[in-house]
């Protein structure tokens, strides 16, 4: 019997300097929680996986040459996008979506979860930003990607893309002026979603590491064939390539989160 893993650590070169990752990349459970008592369709859905991410990460790791971790659960299971102590680390209603096998949920299953899925993975990550920080000689790159749906309720989504960020702007800025140079995209500033969070993935491995960083969000109806991979594939590789050459985000310099102090 296979051994379920927690993530997978796509190779590359650590002297790029340069680090993607894919914390909500698959819809993968373990045999043991079959489907925490949702229907199959469920984890075609946003609320089981971002959609098009794995494939996007995939892509871009071989084309850029530069190692990727991706998450190996679904973040119905826990969400390695929220810190250990966060009230919505498992979810018991997702997006409308009661989840059977989150509610009732023991303290023992709790602290399972976080032993056996999500600090793994984190762990994975520190791993690899050290061992790409050790390689160059510098701070590491780190470029998070995840997607969104098109529509929140009835509400249409206009941005085909967005950047999230808390105050480092380092890696911020000069992605969201490639990003928009095209003029044929419209892209978000912190919208729809906000990206100050304390304890997700940003915050724990870079802002509280002084290390430059940007999670990238895609409109998931833009990313969900090959077509639509290849093409922001495309797009973003040379963008990424651009921001790896620049020195200044290759520094350490620590900043003051919005979500309080460390």
């Amino acid at each position: 019997m296979s051994t379920f893993k927690s993530f997978e650590l796509l190779a590359g070169d650590h002297d790029k300097g340069m680090v993607l990752l894919g914390d909500h990349a698959v819809n993968r459970l373990p045999e043991r929680y079959g489907r925490l008592g949702l229907p199959d369709n469920a984890f075609e859905r946003h609320i089981a996986y971002d959609i098009g991410i794995e494939r996007l990460v995939r892509n871009l790791s071989t084309r850029l040459r530069v190692p990727a971790v991706l998450g190996g659960f679904s973040r119905l299971l826990i969400d390695p996008n929220r810190g250990e102590d966060d009230p919505t680390l498992i979810m018991k209603i997702s997006d409308g979506a009661i989840v059977p096998g989150n509610h009732p949920i023991t303290v023992e299953e709790w602290n399972y979860r976080i032993e056996t899925f999500h600090r793994p993975y984190h762990n994975a990550v520190d791993r690899v930003l050290t061992g790409v920080a050790q390689s160059s000689g510098e701070a590491p790159l780190v470029l998070s990607l995840h997607s969104y749906t098109p529509f929140w309720k009835e509400t249409p989504r206009p941005w085909h893309a967005a950047v999230l960020w808390d105050t480092d702007n380092r890696a911020v800025d000069p992605l969201l002026a490639h990003l928009r140079a095209t003029g044929d995209i419209l892209v978000g500033d912190n919208e729809p979603y906000d990206g100050a969070l304390k304890g997700d993935t940003m915050y724990r491995h870079c802002m509280m590491k002084g290390i430059p960083h940007a999670l990238l969000e895609v409109r998931q109806d833009l990313i969900a064939d090959e077509e639509g991979i290849a093409e922001w594939s495309d797009r973003l590789a040379p963008i990424f390539a651009a921001m790896n050459d620049d020195p200044i985000l290759h520094e350490y310099e620590l900043f003051t989160s919005r979500t309080g102090p460390y």
